[in-house]
């Protein structure tokens, strides 16, 4: 059932999402200094294109901490948005509840991706 709720995801905007985190990415990786945060908006941009079937777990200490605080203004509140509207739009029906839930959950992600695991649920 996961694989088929992961090929309708790709389908209904998971890609969509996938790609603004890769393009976030790219832009990151601009400088030296960023590097590392685009990279992790690489990890994240595959969690958007298999959401189905994991996890978000959330620790950290004061690095992820700070990185959460920069991230936040300088792309966080743009992918966070576009999942939310997302989200709310599948949520207008009973059929799309599971996928609205899905984008939800991108979207607090991209709040704050930095401190998260992705854990596989079997």
């Amino acid at each position: 059932m996961r694989l088929l709720g992961n090929i309708i995801w790709i389908l209904l905007g998971g890609a969509l999402s996938a790609v603004c985190w890769i393009i976030v990415g790219i832009m990151w990786c601009i400088s030296i200094i960023g590097l590392p945060v685009g990279l992790q908006c690489f990890k994240l941009a595959s969690i958007s294109l298999n959401p189905f079937g994991k996890e978000i777990r959330y620790e950290g200490g004061a690095v992820s901490f700070l990185l959460n605080i920069c991230w936040f203004f300088l792309g966080g509140i743009e992918l966070a948005l576009l999942n939310l509207v997302i989200g709310v739009i599948f949520c207008i029906t009973v059929v799309g509840i599971p996928f609205g839930m899905q984008f939800f959950k991108i979207a607090k992600l991209s709040l704050c991706p930095f401190g998260a695991y992705v854990e596989r649920v079997d």
